[in-house]
């Protein structure tokens, strides 16, 4: 009996420890993620609710630095650099804290977005963008603490911060005109060296046009201001491939000349192999 009723209550204690009820998140977790011309745009945050609060001037301080939002700090992502307020803020991840007032707000992009919280002084070495914006009041709640992304141009957004009857809006521009006016004109001036380069190594080696490769090869060279001596390995072995061999161990020479001085000693052997081969003098 006794060890019925030991095991009773290691079975018991089992199921305690073990046991893990899940309920809702007060603040539950949010992620949105928008593009804004070529630029990923993600933020990460928590949403607290006003649960018959108020929450500006009282549940959140006038004049001190907030989370905006809850639990771990909230961060934003942009995959390439953005301007906000004239000012460039870097591709990666920053912590948004603001510092809310009646009328306005400051809205501060931190590089520390690591941890929970915020620091009761900024460190103003970490800090990459702060920004001055009006408060615009709205008529009615909004009961969940809400960030959006909105007025989508292919040039900008609005980062918008609502909450209780108070709306903020951080406007940033995107580099669209400037990517896409460099690939255009990237693609109108034709291929560049190691397109010619890549594309002759592709003929080489997967067996195809080895006249084509020769002159893509040599249009490739003529582009490039100083060859290097795996480039003119290359290229040897494409005239050499075309039958070619006198121009072959003519560029294998200057191949091996710059790997001896690099010291490259697997690209020496390889040139003295293939001028072996081909019978040079």
């Amino acid at each position: 009996m006794k060890k019925l009723v030991l095991l009773a209550f290691a079975l018991t204690l089992m199921f305690s420890v073990n046991a893990q009820i899940e309920t809702p998140q007060p603040s539950p977790a949010a992620k949105i993620e928008q593009v804004v011309g070529l630029t990923d745009v993600s933020i990460e945050y928590s949403r607290p609710a006003m649960r018959g609060r108020v929450i500006f001037g009282e549940l959140v301080p006038y004049g001190k630095v907030w989370r905006t939002g809850a639990n771990a700090r909230t961060k934003v992502t942009f995959s390439e650099d953005v301007i906000i307020d004239g000012t460039d803020l870097k591709a990666g991840t920053y912590a948004i804290f603001t510092i809310p007032q009646a009328k306005s707000w400051d809205v501060v992009f931190y590089t520390d977005f690591n941890g929970g919280g915020a620091p009761a002084e900024l460190d103003e070495s970490k800090v990459a963008v702060r920004v001055t914006t009006p408060v615009y009041p709205i008529e009615m709640d909004i009961k969940s603490f809400t960030i959006s992304i909105d007025d989508i141009t292919s040039s900008s957004a609005v980062i918008g911060i609502m909450w209780e009857k108070t709306y903020v809006g951080v406007e940033f521009k995107v580099h669209t005109d400037k990517a896409v006016s460099a690939a255009i004109d990237k693609v109108m001036s034709g291929p560049s060296a190691n397109d010619y380069y890549a594309a002759a190594v592709y003929n080489l080696e997967e067996g195809k046009d080895i006249v084509k490769a020769k002159e893509w090869i040599d249009k490739s060279m003529s582009m490039t201001k100083e060859p290097t001596f795996w480039q003119l390995r290359k290229q040897s072995l494409i005239y050499a491939k075309a039958g070619n061999k006198k121009e072959a161990i003519a560029i294998a020479k200057k191949s091996l000349a710059a790997s001896k001085e690099a010291k490259n000693a697997d690209y020496v052997k390889m040139n003295e192999d293939s001028l072996k081969e081909w019978g040079a003098k």
